[in-house]
């Protein structure tokens, strides 16, 4: 193991890492969501996946330079959570990023200088690998930082070569290992040996652009991506034997430990796994709902959903009989609240959706246990190694019982499941399901309690009928079905048949009012969950009750935006593939009562001409009036008819289509005009990118179109009156103000070095003998770090053989310290970069550099002087 000095924490690891590149002037950006932006995926799994777009060239960054801890989620390996030493469902990436900036040469020696000179890892323990055909990264290591070429290891593709997809932005990758055996020597080194080597830093050179062929040109813009996993380095740097017991994770492990009553150290293999996963998964799931994410059973919310039932089944496994999530939840809580203060703003919402789904899991849990105990002990005395799809299903159906959950089970058992023969019996079930309507299984906002009346699927007369008389159903307060709800409820309402268009196909649901004998509800929001339409409302008086007749009236201004939108849609896409390409294929859309949103697969942005082109195609059909032909037609028919189809949709053997002859033909379930004239005009607001291959254009049409209009003229009006322009000369004066902002900002940076080199001139006289050396410690009020450096550097010309270290406030909660040291200084021992770190920890920060100069950080100024005075104090001792 190196020599490190001391113990380092997960956060203090986290924030040296940060402050390391902010002072190599990298921005330091907060973590993204969860959620991510790139609709092709479901998670943010990468640190690198917020920057996607500026990697692909369909964002302008900002910034040249970037530093992050990205929180991460990946569950496509979870079976070896808990059985390897570092595999996660939750993990944080470290990184800095590079657009158009500096390149390999640079974050090379910053990896190395990071690695060896900040956390201390002896070059010994080091082992690097690079792209088989990256001779420029081979060099750099050998020749410019002097690793051993025993020590450089050249890898394949799979391993040593990033890409973005099929074609795009792409370029070989450099690792650094770090090998806890070096005493085994440099010959037959094999990085796949995890029992001695273990990857904590991947640098991206991404220096190509790969086209539909395979070929590789340079790309112009060459861009750097790292990322440094913060529970790898935890385990490294506070010498344990795996991930789980850092003190990122084994806090939590403790927690749920003490609740089963049992200790972790002595505890069997299989009761250490059970608690790994707990600890692993905990972390997920509160950062998940930290995030806004409910649990559901599709997307995100199935992701969520399965976590936390894992979590409660683990528990089960090593003796935890009641609830318990909402414990182990807050030490998480406790653990990240410093660097993700949202999982603790959200600590109610963690908690309340683990106690829901706990509590509903349970009940799951403990009939379908049973049952599978049953089932597993018949298969075994029948000498079978696998459970049937019918038993899984008779699981599944029944209890609710997760197919996933009972081939775990199995697993544990050394048998396996039938999943061809579950996925038979699963469509059964919903042939049966569409034949009767004799029940259901409805999930209200991810609820799963199941409504106990036997109700008909709801009739939709939305497309023909604005209103109608129905029958209410089912009533529902927080998904739990009731009989009646008075004035102020948040209700959900079944209805026998409705006028009101559920959310579907990317159309958001109608809004309008169910009233009655003294009732008025007004209606929010509609979804549909297999063949019902839940209406999502308050009750605004009298009492609603199960069994009554009510009058269901949609909001006619709404569904007309609404409308005229979706159909705007469909002539957009048709536009789309006219001017632009007949392959564009939509890949999602949405449709409110105030924009439209349509994402279409296409290899590269529109131009301003095409895009121009697009809006004139759809408003000259919308001027040309053409009437809409809807039709339920065979499937077969439709398609053969050139019917486009819907992104996301599902069809049956019969489909709706929607026509305007000559100009658009789609499947499609929405609301559409019925002339398209009514639409009025179409207006794009923006066309961008993304993902891979995905452009998103947003719009307006119809009675949104004044909304848009209006906005737009109160801007510029108050722009105009702001800078005293008429609304045509703003361009310009906004191009002097740019210019002028950036000559005082260039006027601004001379005269903080001045400044600087004017405060620091008057320390000369208080530079002290030393031995044969002369010192120089004094803090300097409101500079920034590198006018702070620039003074360092002058005054060590201006001493000679000496050591001078400077620090400075230049902001609330800042601290900025500079060490300069000359090469006689050097030779006794003293290093610059291993100096300033150990003393900017005294402020609660961190840092290094070179050993002639260096600077570091901190966010306590109330400490500044007692680490100057410490820096004097080492100074005197070490060179006296």
């Amino acid at each position: 193991m190196s020599s490190n000095p001391q113990y380092l924490s997960g956060n203090e690891i986290r924030n040296i890492f940060l402050d390391f590149f902010a002072q190599r002037k990298h921005q330091i950006l907060p973590s993204a969501s969860l959620v991510p932006e790139d609709p092709t995926v479901l998670l943010t799994i990468a640190g690198m996946l917020p920057f996607k777009p500026i990697f692909l060239g369909q964002r302008t960054p900002e910034f040249k330079r970037a530093t992050t801890s990205q929180k991460c989620i990946r569950t496509n390996d979870i079976e070896n959570v808990g059985r390897t030493k570092r595999h996660h469902t939750f993990f944080e990436m470290l990184g800095n990023f590079s657009f158009g900036d500096y390149f390999k040469e640079q974050a090379i020696a910053w990896g190395w200088e990071i690695s060896t000179q900040v956390f201390g890892f002896s070059p010994q323990n080091l082992v690097v690998s690079v792209f088989e055909d990256d001779d420029e990264a081979f060099g750099i290591w050998r020749d410019q930082i002097g690793v051993p070429i025993a020590r450089i290891k050249r890898l394949g593709e799979d391993d040593n070569f990033w890409v973005s997809g099929p074609t795009g932005p792409c370029g070989p990758c450099s690792e650094i290992y770090y090998d806890f055996h070096p005493e085994r020597g440099d010959e037959n080194i094999d990085l796949e040996d995890d029992s001695r080597f273990i990857e904590f830093y991947n640098l991206v050179f991404m220096q190509y652009n790969r086209d539909a062929s395979g070929n590789l040109t340079p790309l112009q813009n060459k861009n750097i991506d790292t990322g440094m996993g913060l529970e790898r380095m935890a385990q490294i740097l506070q010498k344990v034997p795996n991930n789980y017991e850092t003190d990122l994770i084994f806090p939590i492990i403790q927690t749920a430990a003490q609740i089963a009553g049992v200790d972790y150290h002595k505890s069997d293999e299989k009761t250490k796994v059970s608690l790994k996963v707990i600890g692993d998964h905990i972390r997920s799931v509160v950062h998940m709902i930290a995030d806004e994410i409910r649990a559901s059973n599709v997307g995100r919310g199935y992701v969520l959903r399965r976590l936390i039932r894992r979590v409660v089944r683990h528990g089960r496994l090593i003796g935890i009989s009641g609830e318990f999530t909402t414990q182990v939840a807050e030490t998480a809580i406790a653990l990240s609240e410093s660097a993700y203060p949202n999982v603790r703003q959200r600590e109610a919402a963690i908690k309340a959706e683990l106690q829901r789904e706990e509590s509903n899991f349970l009940i799951t849990l403990d009939r379908g246990e049973k049952l599978l105990e049953e089932i597993i002990q018949e298969v075994k005395q029948q000498r079978n190694t696998q459970i049937s799809g019918e038993s899984a299903f008779s699981l599944y159906d029944t209890y609710g019982f997760p197919l996933e959950l009972t081939q775990e089970v199995a697993e544990e058992n050394h048998l396996t499941v039938d999943e061809a023969g579950f996925d038979a019996e699963m469509q059964k079930q919903v042939e049966r399901a569409k034949a009767a309507h004799e029940t259901i299984d409805l999930t209200v906002q991810g609820s799963l309690d199941k409504l106990a009346e036997h109700i008909q699927a709801t009739e939709f007369l939305g497309y023909t009928q604005p209103t109608t008389t129905a029958k209410i159903e089912a009533i529902l307060v927080e998904g739990v079905s009731q009989e009646e709800a008075g004035a102020g409820t948040q209700v959900q309402i079944v209805l026998d048949k409705t006028p009101f268009y559920a959310e579907s196909g990317g159309q958001i649901g109608d809004r309008g009012y169910i009233s009655g004998d003294g009732i008025l509800v007004r209606v929010e929001d509609m979804k549909k969950e297999s063949d019902f339409f839940i209406h999502f409302g308050r009750i605004e008086r009298g009492t609603l009750r199960v069994g009554e007749h009510v009058t269901a009236q949609i909001d006619p201004a709404c569904r007309r935006r609404a409308q005229a939108n979706h159909t705007a849609t469909h002539l957009l896409q048709a536009a789309l593939k006219k001017i632009v390409d007949d392959s564009i294929s939509q890949a999602g859309s949405l449709v409110s009562f105030d924009r439209l949103r349509f994402d279409f697969n296409c290899p590269r942005a529109l131009t301003a001409e095409e895009v121009q082109q697009v809006e004139e195609q759809v408003n000259t059909w919308i001027a040309e009036a053409h009437a809409a032909k809807v039709e339920v037609l065979p499937l077969a028919e439709a398609k053969a008819r050139g019917a486009v189809a819907m992104f996301g949709e599902k069809y049956g053997e019969e489909v709706r289509v929607i026509d305007f002859p000559s100009v658009s033909m789609e499947l499609c379930g929405g609301t559409h005009v019925s002339n398209t004239a009514e639409i009025g005009v179409f207006k794009i607001i923006s066309e961008a990118g993304v993902a891979s291959g995905v452009r998103r254009i947003e719009a307006v049409s119809g009675p949104a179109i004044l909304d848009y209009l209006n906005l737009r003229d109160k801007v510029v009006k108050d722009l105009s009156d702001r800078f005293k322009v008429k609304p045509e000369e703003l361009p310009d004066r906004i191009t002097s103000l740019q210019s002028e902002l950036r000559n005082s900002q260039k006027e601004l940076e001379t005269l903080k070095v001045q400044l600087a080199i004017a405060k620091s001139d008057s320390l000369l006289q208080t530079a002290q003998t030393v031995g044969d050396s002369k010192i120089i410690v004094a803090q300097l009020e409101d500079v920034d770090p590198e006018s702070l450096k620039t003074a360092a550097e002058r005054l060590l010309q201006k001493i000679g053989n000496g050591a001078v270290v400077l620090g400075s406030v230049p902001e609330a909660g800042k601290v900025s310290i500079v060490a300069a040291f000359s090469q006689e200084v050097n030779k006794k021992g003293l290093q610059a970069g291993k100096f300033v770190g150990a003393i900017a920890k005294i402020c609660g920060g961190g840092g290094g550099g070179r050993p002639n100069l260096a600077q570091a950080g901190g966010r306590d100024a109330s400490k500044l002087p007692e680490a100057l005075e410490q820096a004097e104090s080492e100074l005197k001792s070490a060179l006296g």
